[in-house]
């Protein structure tokens, strides 16, 4: 058993430094030389939180050091000095990373990870004397005031382009929601709104929403673009009208500007919804549904 971990007073791991803005955090990234953890680790090291970077592959370690001018080190080197330990690795192994990781945590870390997938399917190992924070980007919106060709080329986020982000403290004291949204900042930087919402409301946005939903219906639009073309319209042609009417008809629909459809066009979104989609789509944001989703993708 582990000894109580929080300072009831100040409602702070015993022994952490000064959680608030600017502080010198210390953030274990495990994964720091993949994708990810390159893309994420960037951010860190320019924000004023300390980076204590973990690779297992010398491959990765050559590149972050590269990147970074900053070693990576072995793991229980930095679990010994982290108060945050962030999880940059894939959702298919994380049930076995913390498997691995959490038994050897200090009492009070907090250990976040990117996506609510493996949390929600319950691959996070119970220990309650640790504090699981999860944070995902909501990526650069399609409607911004982005004019720097930097910032309108960054699509993901995290580069140039301003982004709002989604957090959730899944277990742990209220006063360590501060600490992880103030990782996740710097992580997802720069960040316009940062909303709180549930693990399992987390899960409803994703893989529910912008995935099992939207990107499913986009790769319908690549389809039917596909379809377009091969009963010949120019490739040109479809392509530009395309992207054309999605923002035009995205900013009518989502309100970004004050505007209907004309009547053709509703009666075609009738017919197209009954041709399309099945009558009972939107149980796929039953709970159990989302539940078994994030199971098949972990």
């Amino acid at each position: 058993m582990h000894d109580a971990p929080w300072d009831t007073g100040l409602m702070r791991p015993k022994g952490a430094h000064d959680t608030g803005a600017g502080s010198m955090t210390a953030v274990a990234l495990f994964g720091a030389g993949g994708k990810m953890g390159m893309r994420i680790g960037r951010n860190l090291v320019a924000s004023p939180l300390t980076v204590l970077p973990v690779e297992v592959s010398e491959t990765g370690r050559a590149r972050f050091l590269e990147a970074h001018g900053i070693a990576c080190i072995a793991p229980e080197d930095a679990i010994a000095t982290a108060q945050v330990v962030v999880l940059a690795v894939p959702d298919t192994v994380i049930g076995a990373v913390t498997r691995d990781l959490v038994p050897k945590l200090r009492p009070a870390t907090m250990v976040v990870i990117l996506d609510a997938a493996a949390p929600h399917a319950g691959h996070l190992p119970a220990r309650a004397d640790i504090t699981y924070f999860v944070t995902h980007p909501c990526h650069p919106p399609i409607f911004n005031d982005e004019t720097e060709p930097a910032a309108r080329a960054d699509h993901f986020g995290g580069i140039a382009a301003k982004q709002h982000i989604v957090n959730a403290l899944m277990q742990g004291p209220e006063a360590h929601y501060a600490l992880g949204e103030e990782v996740a900042r710097a992580m997802w930087a720069p960040v316009m709104r940062s909303h709180r919402v549930t693990v399992e409301q987390m899960a409803i946005l994703e893989p529910g929403l912008s995935e099992t939903v939207c990107a499913t219906l986009l790769d319908a639009m690549r389809e039917a673009m596909e379809e377009a073309i091969a009963r010949g319209v120019p490739r040109e042609a479809a392509r530009d009208f395309l992207l054309g009417h999605m923002n035009i008809l995205a900013a009518v629909t989502f309100q970004e500007i004050q505007g209907v459809f004309s009547d053709a066009c509703n009666k075609a979104i009738v017919y197209g919804k009954e041709t399309i989609l099945k009558p009972d789509w939107k149980q796929l944001f039953e709970p159990e549904e989302i539940l078994a989703s994030v199971r098949r993708i972990t």
